[in-house]
C-alpha cells in the first residue's frame, strides 16, 4: 500500500488515480494526525508526503511528520513533494532519512518510475543470486580482489533498478567501465549509452551540448543540433566529471533531472526525455557542498546509490591479471606477437605506487613492449621505462620552499611538461589527474603549449 499525505484534495485524487491505474493501492490522508494514526496501526509500501500542511511554508510540518514517521517506520522509503522554489525543504529532508523528492507539479512517468526504483531498493539488500551472478555482464573489467568483487556486487543488484548511480575514486581507476557494465546490465541496453564529459564542457556551450539547439537560435547556429539528453532518450547518460561542473550550470542540470523535461535552445516547447542518470568524479562532493561550490540538491539528486572504486594500491593481486590484459590487447590492436613476462616483472610491477591507477600502469605496459620489442620482459625492461614520481619530487623540494600552493602547483606542471617532452597524456598521467583537469590547469595558469 502506498499511503498520501497532503491537504490538497485535488493532490490526492489525481496521486490516487495515477497509482491506482498503474496497479499500486492508494491510501490517502490529509495531514499529520491522519498520517500518524495510519502508521501506527499498519506499515506502508511507500510514502508520498507534501512538505506544508497549513498556510505556513516553512517546511517544518514536514520535517516533523517526517521524523515522527521514521521512528514508527524507520524502513518505509518516504517520497517528498515540494515547489520548485522550495527545494532545500527537500534537501533538508533527505538528510532527515527521506529516500527521494519530486516537485510540483510532477511529471507522472518519472514518478512512477521513482516510486518502482524505491520499491525496488526498501527490501533488505541481498546478495545477488548464482543466477545474477552467472549471467551478469563484467565487460572488460578485470580482477578478482574483494575491493572489487565488492563494486561488482553492488552494482549487479541494482543494475536492473531505474536508480542513479555515482562513482567514485582516483582518477584512473575505470570509473567509466563501471558505468558501462550498469548500462549493459539494466533494462535499457538495447538502448544508448551517451557519454558526456562535463569538465570538457565550458559554460557558454552547456546548453547546447546537452539540450541541443534550433537552427538560428544563436549567430553560430547554421544547422540543428540534437542534445545529449535527447541523444539518451529510453537508456543511460554518463555525467563524466561532474565535480567540475560550473555552478550556473548545475541548476539547469538539476531541474532535467529533476523532472525529466528540458528545452531546446531555440525552441520553447518542453521535450521529455526518459532517462536513467549515472555520474562520475574524482572529487570530494561532500566537501564541495560544504564549500557552496556544489548545490546540494544536486548532490542528493545523483548519488542515490554511490560506488566507490578503490585505487589501484588497494588491489594489488589484480595488477598481474591487469598487466596480461593490456598486453594481450596490444598484440591483437598491433598484430604482435604474445608477450611474455617474468616472474620477477609481475613482483616489480606489484610494487609501484601507480598514483596514476589503472590508466598509468596500461601506459606502462604498452610502452615498453613497444620500445622492448623483447618477447619476454623482465624487471629491468619495466625499471628502464617506469615514470618515477617521488625521486623528482625529494630534489625539488627545497626549490619549492616559500611559495603558494598555486606556484607550485604550476611549477610542477610545467617540469611534467618539460620532463614528457609536452605529451599531455603522459603528463596527466604521472600528475594522476584526467587530460581534462590538466587543460583546467593550463588555462588557469596560463601555460602555452
Amino acid at each position: 500500500m502506498i499511503l498520501i499525505i497532503d491537504d490538497d484534495s485535488a493532490v490526492r485524487s489525481s496521486l490516487s488515480f495515477m497509482l491506482k491505474r498503474a496497479g499500486y493501492e492508494a491510501q490517502t490522508v490529509p495531514g499529520p494526525r491522519e498520517a500518524m494514526e495510519v502508521v501506527r496501526s499498519v506499515a506502508p509500501d511507500l510514502i508520498l508526503m507534501d512538505m506544508n500542511f497549513t498556510l505556513s511554508t516553512t517546511g517544518e510540518e514536514g520535517l516533523t511528520l517526517l521524523k515522527q514517521v521514521k521512528i514508527f517506520r524507520p524502513e518505509t522509503p518516504v517520497i517528498l513533494m515540494t515547489a520548485w522554489g522550495s527545494i532545500q525543504l527537500a534537501v533538508q529532508g533527505m538528510q532527515a532519512g527521506a529516500f527521494d523528492f519530486i516537485t510540483k507539479p510532477w511529471n507522472n512517468a518519472a514518478l512512477l518510475q521513482r516510486i518502482e526504483t524505491a520499491l525496488q531498493l526498501s527490501g533488505t539488500p541481498q546478495e545477488p543470486t548464482q543466477e545474477q551472478s552467472d549471467s551478469f555482464d563484467r565487460s572488460h573489467i578485470i580482477g578478482r580482489s574483494q575491493g572489487l568483487m565488492d563494486v561488482l556486487n553492488t552494482i549487479a543488484r541494482i543494475a536492473k533498478t531505474n536508480v542513479s548511480v555515482l562513482i567514485t575514486g582516483e582518477s584512473g581507476t575505470g570509473k567509466e567501465l563501471i558505468a558501462e557494465a550498469i548500462h549493459i546490465n539494466s533494462q535499457r541496453a538495447k538502448h544508448p549509452f551517451v557519454k558526456v564529459n562535463l569538465g570538457g564542457i565550458s559554460q557558454s556551450l552547456f546548453e547546447s551540448e546537452m539540450f541541443g539547439h534550433k537552427k538560428g537560435a544563436f549567430t553560430d547556429a547554421s544547422a540543428d543540433r540534437i542534445g545529449r539528453f535527447e541523444m539518451a532518450n529510453k537508456g543511460t547518460i554518463f555525467l563524466d566529471e561532474i565535480g567540475d561542473l560550473d555552478p550556473s550550470c548545475q541548476v539547469k542540470l538539476l531541474r532535467v533531472l529533476q523532472d525529466q523535461t528540458f528545452e531546446v535552445l531555440g525552441d520553447s516547447r518542453p521535450r521529455k526525455t526518459d532517462i536513467r542518470v549515472v555520474s562520475a568524479t574524482n572529487a570530494d562532493l561532500r566537501k564541495m557542498v560544504c564549500e557552496r561550490t556544489f548545490r546540494e540538491d544536486l548532490f542528493y539528486r545523483i548519488n542515490l546509490i554511490t560506488v566507490k572504486l578503490p585505487a589501484l594500491r588497494e588491489r594489488r593481486e589484480d595488477i598481474p591479471l591487469l598487466a596480461r590484459h593490456f598486453a594481450d590487447r596490444q598484440a591483437v590492436t598491433n598484430g604482435l606477437p604474445r608477450t611474455e613476462f617474468s616472474a620477477d616483472a609481475l613482483q616489480f610491477l606489484s610494487r609501484l605506487p601507480y598514483p596514476g591507477n589503472i590508466r598509468e600502469l596500461k601506459n606502462l605496459v604498452e610502452r615498453t613492449i613497444l620500445v622492448s620489442g623483447k618477447p619476454l620482459l623482465d624487471a629491468s625492461d619495466f625499471d628502464a621505462q617506469y615514470i618515477r614520481h617521488d625521486d623528482a619530487r625529494v630534489t625539488e623540494g627545497a626549490a619549492l620552499a616559500g611559495m603558494t600552493l598555486d606556484e607550485i602547483e604550476r611549477q610542477t606542471i610545467l617540469q611534467a611538461l618539460d620532463r614528457y617532452k609536452g605529451n599531455l597524456s603522459q603528463v596527466a598521467t604521472a600528475l594522476g589527474i584526467s587530460r581534462a583537469a590538466l587543460y583546467r590547469r593550463l588555462e588557469k595558469y596560463n601555460i602555452t603549449m
